[in-house]
């Protein structure tokens, strides 16, 4: 077998057994539901989730593109505010993900990612896990802006901020209107609103006098 049609095969393996894992986390709860149960619904081996996924959690956090990792990049390389930047990498994200699930229907796409949402939201372990990733987030966010206005990032406003985009759009998943949309790139216009909100209360609060540092 060549490399190609290895890592093809790997790769669609990998695939599946997410697919069953969160068919049957939706069905019967994260905690309820086993390894082997996993194993069985997805048609491989026991040893095989394992290799793939060595903790029970990591079949909801391996894969997931919106990283602190891939956030730093697109920071690194702005031209502009960070909160364009910051749009401007959800945008891209998004478009990447439909890409490369682009062999499924886009509303399977946008309903698994939004039922792993829920099973984060509804877990404690879950939810700490997911928090330490979206403090590194928020701490990318408030760093940038904290150089935009010229506060250091850990002044009010920069946190505020930060913690009020990755909040917004964290939410986003599972607030009435993220329900009703189809796709994950149909997400665009309410991550636009996040990030106009975001803008609106950092322009209304300015750097707080005697706080702003020197160029």
């Amino acid at each position: 077998m060549s490399d190609g049609r290895r890592e093809r095969k790997k790769a669609q393996t990998r695939s599946r057994i997410q697919e069953a894992a969160l068919d049957l986390f939706a069905s019967q709860g994260y905690r309820e539901t086993t390894i082997a149960q996993i194993a069985a619904r997805a048609d491989v081996a026991t040893r095989t989730v394992t290799l793939h996924f060595p903790a029970k959690e990591d079949l909801l956090f391996a894969d997931d593109p919106f990283t602190p990792e891939s956030l730093a990049g697109w920071l690194r390389g702005r031209q502009g505010r960070t909160l364009d930047a910051v749009r401007d990498w959800m945008h891209a994200t998004m478009r990447a993900l439909d890409e490369r699930d682009s062999g499924l229907d886009p509303a399977h796409v946008w309903q698994r990612r939004a039922v792993r949402a829920r099973l984060l939201m509804a877990d404690d372990d879950l939810r700490g896990r997911a928090r330490a990733g979206y403090r590194d987030l928020e701490v990318l966010v408030a760093g940038g802006i904290g150089e935009d206005i010229g506060l250091p990032a850990d002044a009010l406003l920069p946190r505020l901020t930060a913690v009020t985009v990755v909040t917004g759009l964290r939410e986003i998943y599972v607030t009435r209107e993220g329900r009703a949309q189809s796709a994950t790139s149909d997400l665009a216009p309410l991550v636009d609103e996040v990030l106009a909100f975001a803008e609106a209360g950092l322009a209304r609060g300015g750097p707080p006098a005697g706080e702003i540092c020197p160029a």
